[in-house]
């Protein structure tokens, strides 16, 4: 699957920004708030809070750390704030990982469990 990707030879200033992005997404809520606004962006602060079953501050603290590794972005219209991804590289990043993970799952399921 990967055998076409050629080398890429990275300047360790961008592995640094690499490890503070991975760190990002090394958080659950995040993840999870992310995965709503792929799915569903853009989305109020109220709208994630309802959906992930998590305080409204919370979700606003990790909205901040997001936006402040330009992971996301917020735009005010009116009264109200709404957030969407802004690094286009989240979606195939997120895609890849997930489709690794039920590959990997299917792989270590019992046989007799995966016939059914």
């Amino acid at each position: 699957m990967f055998g076409s990707l050629r080398p890429v030879t990275v300047p360790d200033v961008l592995i640094d920004e690499a490890a503070r992005r991975f760190a990002l997404l090394s958080d659950p809520t995040r993840l999870r708030i992310l995965a709503l606004l792929l799915e569903r962006e853009p989305v109020t602060v109220t709208e994630l809070s309802d959906a992930l079953g998590i305080a409204a501050p919370n979700v606003s603290q990790h909205l901040a750390r997001l936006s402040a590794g330009r992971l996301v972005g917020r735009e005010k219209q009116g009264r109200t704030v709404q957030y969407r991804t802004t690094d286009p590289s989240l979606r195939p990043l997120c895609e890849l990982m997930c489709t690794s993970l039920v590959a990997q799952a299917e792989r270590l399921r019992p046989p007799q469990a995966r016939a059914g």
